[in-house]
């Protein structure tokens, strides 16, 4: 019989004592213990939904490390990652909650099968991701999360659970083991742990050294590069490069974030065009005046990826980014995260040039040796100026249509590639979260509620008619740059041109959302249309825009048709459904717009969507012509590990303008690597980037 003085804890799996460690039970599956002794793991086949022959490679290949690390890693140091926690809208505390409630640690002692959740100390605990799922294929939808376990923290403050963490087994893709915790840090802290001891060797007076396509800079002077456009690409091999200790000159065509608002407020509200400081150019690029999604195809869990994501929050974006499935800034938010940027872009001695246009290159035995500037904010401070530098780092946006012209007429090798045009489909913001969320629709409480405002991704393949040669080949039409809340705003750079994205703020608290519905097109379809060489795509986004312009009648009146009209190749009425677009819109025919094997595809897509959400086409939605700038129509080649144009020596091409990126986070990684690509040939520092932030991509090419 148990003394009076012990409390016992009792369930139909658990009987122990409130004792300290070691005196644990007595587990029959490994025997009794004494003080000094090592307890004997004893581990389990991982098992797998598919067995032996059936198994796909990658599940064959986690299984193998796993078998052969079973018996080598000790479970009791380092940490557990556990994932696929899944956590109901009742219970969990909602979107806006990132630590570790009560709910969660009922999900963590289900896994841990510990019988009271309430013993477990949640400081123990790291909510590493959380995401919400609505999807229809789920019973009801629920937040999920992916949590990390400190075991000595654990053992430390619960010492009780020692019994259960020795039962623990890896699980392919709910239970993985790690030694060490993986600490990534931002790109300047990165930086200062890795150049070399002796980075101030640069001890000469700044001043042009020659090409650095064909040798290493004198290590008597400090090395000057300028770096074209500060949008993501163009601001992170600025930091990159200044850290390391580079007198960097970062130009700018556009005005500064503050400067560039208010010229876009004359756009919106007078309909005054800045054509050097609008939607398309300024500080932060054109990401700047859109959703700020931080989405990315490279992955959430890469080091480059937690490396730009740290970064943002060292200039002031919240930490919520770090661990939301689906994070985003808004515009709000990226302003004056642009502002810390810059003020700190400036204090590492970098010189910044705003209202500066390149337009030239000043090229020397095929090696970029400088370039020639010239104002353009009008206030014609300079007309003309030139500025010798060592290489140069072009992190233009794709809109810079003008540098592609001025890189051919220096023979620089541009290749034509496949993008998608369309249109952008607006539809009530109320109307999508009872599509995607049916009963818990009112949750969403304009972003302030339990739950995200609703958005959506959907995708369809086309296959082309065999008859309508050369359209013959498979198509994807596909929602792009959804803005669950947002506006669509006009994106245009020059007055006879049309074309629109669409943006919101972090609240996404707008009645509308809006999305492009973007089909691919290739050279083959440029070539259709007589449009022939490097800038075919160009030529083809023009186009369009073009007609979109006259379609709307000028003035950057946008050309509409309801989603029901359209599909009926109906004109719709006079009177059409309301718009987030302030500018205006004007009721038209868009099947006038595209050629026929677009707009078939956009049909067949919109009805395939309207089965996959329903009530996708309705009454109340509303499509937009024309957006054409969905990603670069060329790609200038690089050599895939120093980022140097493959055509023209001592020049970098990166980011969305060269081809090699799509989005705030694929460009910013890609200005990153080019700068530590850059700063490795310029002798400033040794380890290698896959050594730094553990890369799997290939550095030529950067996935969306």
């Amino acid at each position: 019989m148990l003394s009076a003085s012990t409390k016992l804890l009792c369930s139909p799996n658990l009987c122990f004592t409130k004792t300290h460690y070691p005196q644990f039970p007595i587990s029959p599956k490994i025997g009794p213990l004494t003080h000094h002794q090592k307890p004997l793991i004893r581990c389990a086949r991982t098992r797998s939904k598919r067995t032996g022959k059936s198994r796909y490679p990658s599940e064959k290949r986690k299984l193998k490390s796993i078998q052969q690390t079973e018996t080598q890693f000790d479970k009791f140091k380092g940490f557990w990652r556990l994932f696929k926690l899944s956590v109901s809208v009742d219970t969990d505390p909602g979107k806006d909650c990132l630590h570790v409630s009560d709910a969660l640690l009922q999900q963590i002692a289900k896994v841990l099968e510990f019988p009271v959740a309430s013993m477990l100390p949640p400081e123990a605990f790291t909510v590493l991701r959380k995401s919400f799922d609505a999807r229809k294929s789920q019973k009801e939808p629920k937040f999920v999360y992916t949590v990390e376990l400190d075991v000595e923290k654990l053992l430390n403050l619960e010492p009780r659970t020692w019994d259960f963490i020795s039962r623990l087994e890896p699980k392919i893709g709910l239970i993985e083991h790690t030694p060490h915790e993986r600490v990534v840090g931002d790109v300047v802290s990165i930086i200062h742990d890795n150049k070399k001891t002796n980075h101030d060797r640069f001890t000469g007076v700044n001043g042009h050294s020659g090409s650095l396509s064909s040798s290493k800079v004198p290590v008597t002077k400090k090395p000057k590069i300028a770096v074209v456009g500060s949008g993501p690409a163009g601001l992170f091999a600025s930091l990159v490069l200044a850290e390391f200790g580079v007198d960097v000159t970062l130009i700018e065509r556009g005005q500064p974030v503050e400067k560039r608002g208010r010229d876009i407020g004359a756009l919106v509200v007078r309909k005054i065009l800045q054509s050097e400081s609008n939607f398309c150019f300024g500080e932060g690029g054109a990401g700047t005046w859109s959703d700020g999604k931080l989405v990315t195809r490279i992955g959430r869990n890469s080091g480059s990826v937690l490396s730009v994501m740290k970064t943002f929050v060292r200039f002031g974006a919240p930490e919520s980014i770090l661990i939301d499935g689906k994070p985003h800034l808004g515009t709000d938010r990226l302003i004056p995260l642009l502002r810390n940027f810059r003020q700190h872009l400036q204090d590492v001695g970098v010189n910044i040039r705003f209202g500066t246009r390149v337009d030239d290159l000043i090229v020397e035995n095929g090696h970029v040796v400088g370039v020639n500037v010239s104002d353009s904010s009008g206030s014609l401070q300079f007309s003309s100026e030139k500025l010798g530098f060592d290489a140069v780092v072009l992190a233009v946006g794709h809109s810079a249509r003008d540098v592609y012209q001025m890189l051919l007429s220096h023979n620089t090798e541009l290749i034509p590639k496949d993008f998608a045009v369309g249109l952008r489909v607006e539809h009530p913001q109320e109307l999508i979260n009872i599509i995607q969320y049916s009963k818990l629709a009112n949750e969403v409480r304009n972003g302030r509620g339990k739950i995200p405002v609703a958005d959506y991704k959907v995708v369809e393949y086309v296959q082309g008619d065999d008859n309508n040669a050369p359209f013959t080949s498979q198509r994807s039409c596909y929602s792009f740059c959804m803005c669950p809340g947002g506006q669509v705003v006009v994106t245009s750079i020059n007055p006879s041109e049309l074309c629109i994205n669409g943006m919101s703020f972090s609240r996404r608290s707008s009645k509308w959302a809006n999305a492009a519905l973007a089909v691919t097109v290739s050279p083959k379809d440029f070539n259709s249309l007589n449009f022939h060489g490097p800038l075919a795509g160009v030529e083809f986004q023009r186009e369009f825009e073009q007609r979109a312009a006259t379609m709307g009648g000028g003035n950057f009146v946008v050309p509409v048709q309801t989603v029901k009209d359209f599909m009926n190749n109906k004109l719709s009425a006079t009177t059409v459904p309301s718009s987030s677009y302030r500018l205006g819109v004007k009721a038209a025919n868009l099947h006038e717009l595209f050629p026929i094997h677009i707009t078939e595809a956009l049909q067949h897509s919109i009805s395939t969507f309207d089965q996959e959400l329903p009530g996708f086409i309705s009454n109340d939605a509303l499509l937009h012509g024309v957006e054409t700038r969905t990603s670069s129509p060329v790609q200038i080649p690089r050599n895939p590990d120093t980022f140097e144009s493959t055509s023209l020596g001592g020049l970098y091409p990166v980011g969305e303008g060269a081809g090699y990126a799509g989005g705030i986070v694929s460009a910013a990684v890609d200005g990153m690597y080019a700068g530590f690509a850059l700063a490795k040939k310029l002798d400033l520092y040794e380890d290698d980037v896959e050594t730094i932030f553990g890369r799997t991509q290939n550095s030529g090419f950067v996935k969306y």
